[in-house]
């Protein structure tokens, strides 16, 4: 496999098939949620840290993650820094991998470790978006056809009613001309994070997309259903005929409803 600077190609042990349905994806997350995996509270930084490689498990064994992409969360004791892994596969992630980073990208503690190249893309979101406490991106297959056509990303499935407000899609050319389309700098970084603005999705053209939330569960099932939206929507689009897609006056109850049940 042709390797990118500062990523692993190295692959974890066989993934699970992704699930087919938004029922059995709900159902994995309930799992682990319920087995105090994912804590609901807000816990200690060693708890965090665990929840940050459980978070990277699941997203390898839902399809979402594979040998590339990464999680990340806002650290619960500074505010202007976060904590990720180091270059590394996330079917691999262990305790012992997570780094602590500034919004300049540079960890505090490298000890010769490798970082992943895109790292400005939390670096620069958690920047401009202090609402935010976790941050994914992945190369998600089925949202990538919906970042080089004209067909918008619209919520088909209640479990992905956060997607009401609109996906945009950031185009790279028009922030840097021709590149190789990777985020390797805080300038790429901002770009993106201004066409993400207050939502909780954005595409890369022909790249994948970077997920928001206000926590690592909420950032983890947003990462989860909006892939298992876009296989929906595709087929729903297959079908033919008009969509009656979720509405925004729907997703923002839903969305509320989700809000009010983390408090």
């Amino acid at each position: 496999m042709k390797t990118r600077p500062g990523e692993s190609t190295v692959r974890a042990a066989p993934r699970l098939q992704p699930c087919a349905g938004a029922v059995i994806l709900g159902l994995a997350i309930s799992i682990v949620a319920a087995s105090g995996a994912l804590a609901q509270s807000r816990p200690d930084v060693g708890e965090m840290i665990d929840d940050l490689v459980t978070a990277n498990h699941i997203l390898y064994h839902q399809g979402v993650l594979d040998g590339f992409g990464h999680v990340s969360i806002r650290d619960p004791r500074n505010p202007s820094r976060f904590l990720m892994s180091r270059a590394l596969a996330p079917g691999l992630v262990a305790p012992g991998d997570i780094m602590e980073f500034d919004f300049d990208g540079r960890p505090s503690d490298q000890q010769g470790r490798e970082v992943y190249s895109e790292r400005f893309i939390h670096a620069e979101i958690y920047r401009a978006r202090p609402d935010v406490h976790a941050v994914v991106h992945s190369h998600s297959p089925t949202v990538i056809p919906f970042s080089v056509t004209q067909v918008p990303l619209r919520p088909v499935a209640t479990t992905a009613s956060f997607l009401h407000a609109g996906v945009p899609v950031f185009e790279i050319r028009n922030a840097a001309g021709m590149t190789d389309m990777l985020v390797r700098n805080s300038s790429l970084g901002k770009a993106l994070a201004a066409t993400l603005g207050a939502g909780p999705v954005v595409l890369l053209r022909g790249h994948g997309n970077a997920v928001v939330g206000p926590d690592i569960r909420r950032v983890v099932s947003r990462a989860i259903y909006a892939e298992v939206n876009s296989r929906l929507q595709l087929q729903a689009l297959a079908l033919g005929g008009p969509i009656t897609y979720i509405s925004p006056e729907e997703g923002t109850k839903m969305e509320a409803g989700r809000d009010a049940n983390r408090r």
